[in-house]
């Protein structure tokens, strides 16, 4: 892997994987009730299982988000600086990061347009 002068390496953390599905209360209950994954919380909008260190979190799909895609959500110490690395390597970083649970929150996209999510801590002032 090629790295650009200037750049530290940053720990980035698989904090998420992401499913899009069709009916969440049957997929809470498909993951909860058949695989025996224990549910954390849900709500109308998203549902996340207690796996470990790496959540699955489950949301309704959308046109931008289909059923039964899959979605990364990766963590990092700087948002910012990271959010420059990927931008400098040529990497669309998308739109500016709002806050969300606590911890600003963009998206950029991967290999053949995946969506990425990434977050980071919101900063001190």
């Amino acid at each position: 892997m090629k790295f650009l002068k200037g750049f530290k390496t940053m720990t980035i953390e698989l904090k998420y994987v992401i499913a899009n599905v069709s009916d969440l209360a049957a997929a809470v209950a498909f993951w909860r009730d058949t695989v025996g994954l224990k549910l954390k919380f849900e709500t109308p909008d998203w549902a996340e299982f207690d796996t470990g260190p790496t959540r699955l979190a489950l949301k309704p799909a959308s046109p931008a988000n289909p059923a039964g895609t899959w979605q990364p959500g990766l963590r990092v110490p700087d948002l910012a600086a990271k959010r420059a690395e990927l931008s400098a390597r040529g990497v669309s970083v998308g739109s500016t990061p709002h806050e969300e649970h606590g911890f600003l929150l963009s998206l950029f996209s991967g290999p053949d347009g995946a969506p990425v999510s990434l977050s980071g801590p919101v900063p001190k002032p």
